[in-house]
């Protein structure tokens, strides 16, 4: 038996922080680790998201923590493949499995996967990969484990018998040759063998032939179990565990819930199965992850690192095994050769009977297989499976190939025709810049964009019982350059109002509020009077409210004005942008109606949405309006003219939500919202051709909520986010291809609630900021900053600035817009008078930096070097 010891759970700094592991009911690992990442559970998005690490620290010492939107449903399994560090499969609630290509933790992540699977088969709760064959997979759906070769274009490989009841784990034998369930064992090329267990088990193979299994006795007492599979009638040994209402799991003994961490040694003679460590965490555990041995410290001794998820922390359990020259000297004793990396076969020879073995590998620290790059041609292209039938699906060839495998024959400088010495001639300069091009593609001034939050001090903090449940068309607040009202969740559809001029901690004491006396459905702010607040509510009524100069001193009751003409709740109102006092709203009575505040009456009434209407948008003229409707079509209005679309085209098929804004000066539509996988995407329409359809799109994310746009048509950058999300997504949206150029996002620390932006004259133009918005949390609204980086911000960025439209004074009346004027509205220059635009900067010689080579090489004469030696002396006296 071999002693070991636990080394670095007492060490916090060796902890990794910033995690918010969840608690999820489901049979799969909650914490999986390769040789270089750790992917688990988060309580983000329901569960959906999954959290990323690495197993060793970065430069500074520290871990970087992102997450990763994976699913539209909890993230039930997931398990890295063992040919390929960097591959990621997981497993959904969604019916669907998904293998992610990830990155470093500090780098930017994937959003879609490469490849997707849709068995078909309802809930999905396990995944396993071979032990010894690429591409090949297996799958636990309820009752039944799948087979996939994801090579293969028509089904699965098998779909093995069906359990009596819930399959709880799936264990490859070392060799690939069995796969062993928490209920049966079974050959995949000979006959079935069945093993009768207890109720709420967990198994694995063990060495050689032998299994472990952990469950409940009668009494209720958790206990391990090894088995010979050859010879399934008894036991061969079992260790009691105390009782508990989790099981555990097999590799190392932990369950959710428990501070105890149980290591065992397996041998093939008695006794069969040793404890040999017994750790007392300090925090319950969420999940378990035994590291590869790839990635162990060997000349530490240490012979296994298990990761401990907890609610806020991952915590690195290492085993180590006292030695003498610990740290100095590698004990080959302690480390056998161990499974490589390099797959022994394909799904397919498998398949077919096959049975290589996969190459071991010595874990001597000057034996390792250097690790080989992959170039960023070699990344596989994403492939998408869909059901055919009841388990068909259609794909190309498998991704799950090692990077090595695909590599492309080098082409020798000798064989290009007309050169004989090797050489290939240098290329003209516009040939390296459309080579350049062609390697880069096209790319965005403002990719490099950096979102920032300002200093706590212009922070609004101590916000209490904000309406974190408003309806998925209303934005959760609204903001303009004085005010910010947000909704709150008590009775009467109360609305605080706080002054941008006075930020800080709120009194804990009540707030004088907007008391609109039924829960707000909608609400903007007037862009042409900064005090008017209009409100949508559940009775069908749209509010006028009067916010006074300064800010609210006393609970407002009554309404400047209520329009009434809608018989069912409101979706969501819009101010016209050119024209003062005109209003449109869309409601349950699948009516679009306009409203004039000037004669405080309904003017115009607009039909032919057959369902819930998402989103309107007025086009930046003010002659068209635009809507999105869940009967998954686009219509634009000219409401003038007719109460009925002038143009119709197909929307997302994604019934979840949308929302629509004109862009490229209103030559195009953007809509975001969902396929038919409940994807997040964006979706290009020509504003002349909505029949035609989607011209581009781009697929963003998983998640359930709608991506809200903001877009800027000075920069024609549109910046997304969604309710509940950490992640802000930019874009420039181009009328040619390729439409969508991505720019750097912007992540925050934790869920935001909202993010509505301030007019382009809050932005310092010093700084070369092209965006200020104001971001909703649980309890404060803080302003968060874009800038885009830049050398010279003495200069005033003429290229980012342009002149901007004041969008805050009105073109026309409203009385004039409806009898048939247009408006347009003026603009101004952002430049301030003390700043010279960066393109009419004086263009700076170039500065030698180094003396040139004649410098160093001329010979000095004896003369002068005996001239630098009484030089020298004289400096010395």
């Amino acid at each position: 038996m071999v002693v070991v010891s636990t080394s670095s759970y007492k060490i916090p700094r060796e902890w990794i922080n910033n995690v918010r592991g969840g608690s999820f009911s489901c049979q799969g690992n909650h914490i999986q680790a390769s040789s270089k990442l750790v992917a688990f559970n988060t309580e983000q998005a329901g569960g959906g998201m999954v959290g990323l690490t690495s197993v060793k620290p970065g430069s500074d010492g520290q871990w970087t923590v992102t997450q990763i939107s994976c699913h539209s449903d909890l993230v039930t399994d997931m398990g890295f493949s063992p040919f390929d560090e960097s591959l990621l499969a997981t497993c959904s609630g969604d019916e669907t499995v998904k293998l992610w290509r990830l990155s470093d933790p500090e780098l930017e992540q994937p959003s879609e996967p490469e490849l997707t699977l849709r068995p078909g088969l309802g809930r999905l709760e396990l995944l396993l990969f071979h032990p010894t064959s690429s591409g090949l997979l297996a799958v636990g759906t309820t009752k039944s484990p799948l087979i996939w070769d994801t090579s293969r274009q028509d089904s699965p490989l098998a779909v093995l018998e069906q359990h009596s009841d819930q399959l709880q784990s799936l264990s490859w034998k070392q060799d690939g040759s069995l796969l062993a369930s928490s209920c049966k064992v079974r050959t995949l090329h000979t006959s079935a063998k069945s093993l009768q267990n207890n109720k709420d088990s967990r198994i694995m193979w063990a060495k050689e032939d032998f299994l472990l299994t952990t469950g409940f006795d009668m009494m209720r007492t958790r206990e391990v179990k090894l088995w010979d599979s050859r010879k399934l009638s008894s036991s061969l040994s079992s260790v009691s565990l105390g009782t508990s209402r989790w099981i555990y799991d097999v590799m190392f003994s932990s369950a959710q819930g428990d501070t105890v961490v149980d290591c065992f040694e397996v041998s093939a003679s008695e006794p069969f199965l040793s404890q040999v460590s017994h750790c007392l965490t300090d925090i319950s555990t969420r999940g378990v992850a035994m590291v590869p041995k790839l990635a162990l410290d060997v000349m530490s001794c240490e012979v296994m690192r298990v990761l401990q998820l907890t609610d806020s922390c991952i915590v690195p359990i290492s085993y180590q095994v006292p030695r003498k020259n610990s740290g100095f000297e590698f004990h080959a004793d302690l480390y056998p050769d161990t499974v490589g990396t390099t797959p022994a076969m394909s799904a397919e020879e498998w398949w077919k009977g096959g049975n290589k073995q996969v190459e071991k590998v010595s874990l001597h620290p000057d034996k390792q297989p250097k690790p080989k790059a992959t170039p960023a041609s070699q990344t596989p292209a994403k492939k998408e499976l869909t059901s055919r039938g009841r388990h068909g699906c259609s794909t190309s060839s498998s991704p799950l190939s090692t990077p090595s495998s695909t590599a492309a024959p080098s082409r020798s400088p000798s064989s290009t025709s007309g050169l004989s010495s090797g050489f290939l001639p240098s290329p003209s300069p516009s040939q390296s810049a459309k080579a350049i091009h062609n390697l880069l593609g096209t790319t965005s001034k403002f990719r490099h964009i950096q979102g920032a939050v300002m200093h706590r001090d212009t922070h609004i903090t101590n916000v209490r019982c904000i309406n974190l449940t408003t309806p998925g068309e209303c934005d959760g607040f609204c903001v303009n350059s004085k005010h910010v009202a947000v909704p709150l969740s008590i009775s009467g559809g109360q609305i605080a109002v706080f002054e941008r001029s006075q930020p800080g901690r709120q009194p804990d004491t009540a707030l004088p509020t907007i008391q609109n006396s039924v829960n707000v459905a909608d609400l903007c702010w007037d862009p042409f009077n900064k005090h008017r607040l209009a409100v949508a509510g559940d009775d069908a009524k749209i509010r006028m409210w009067q916010v006074p100069e300064g800010g609210l001193k006393e609970t407002l009751t009554e309404p400047e004005l209520i329009l009434q003409g809608h018989t069912e709740k409101i979706y969501s109102i819009k101010f016209h942008p050119l024209a003062s006092g005109v209003l449109v709203s869309s409601s349950y009575d699948l009516t679009v109606r306009l409203w004039s505040l000037e004669s405080e009456e309904e003017v115009k009434l607009l039909t032919g949405h057959e369902d819930q209407v998402f989103c309107m948008a007025w086009s930046p003229d003010g002659k068209l309006l635009a809507t999105v409707c869940k009967d998954g079509k686009v219509r634009i209005y000219d409401p003038r003219k007719s109460t009925t679309p002038v143009q119709e085209g197909p929307g997302p098929e994604g019934h979840r939500g949308a929302r629509v804004v004109w862009v490229c000066e209103g030559k195009y539509l953007l809509v975001s919202g969902f396929d038919s996988r409940s994807q997040r995407g964006l979706y290009l329409y020509s504003a002349d051709s909505l029949s035609s359809g989607v011209i581009a799109s781009a697929e963003i994310d998983v998640s359930p909520s709608t991506l809200i746009p903001f877009y800027d048509p000075d920069t024609s950058v549109v910046i997304l986010t969604g309710k509940g999300d950490t992640r802000v997504h930019i874009y420039e949206i181009v009328p040619e291809t390729p439409y969508f150029m991505e720019c750097s996002s912007f992540n925050t620390p934790e869920p935001h609630k909202g993010l509505a932006f301030l007019p382009k004259t809050e932005c310092n133009v010093r700084d070369v900021e092209v965006a200020v918005g104001l971001m909703l949390t649980k309890t404060t609204v803080e302003p968060v900053v874009f800038k885009v980086p830049r050398v010279k911000k003495e200069f005033f960025q003429d290229d980012v600035y342009p002149d901007t439209t004041v969008w805050w004074e009105p073109a026309l009346t409203a009385s004039a817009w409806l009898s048939g004027s247009n408006g347009q509205h003026k603009k101004i220059s952002l430049k301030p008078n003390d700043m010279t635009p960066v393109s009419e900067a004086p263009k700076e010689a170039p500065v030698r930096k180094y003396m040139p080579s004649s410098y160093y090489l001329e010979e000095k004469t004896d003369e002068q070097k005996k001239e630098e030696v009484r030089s020298s002396l004289k400096l010395c006296l």
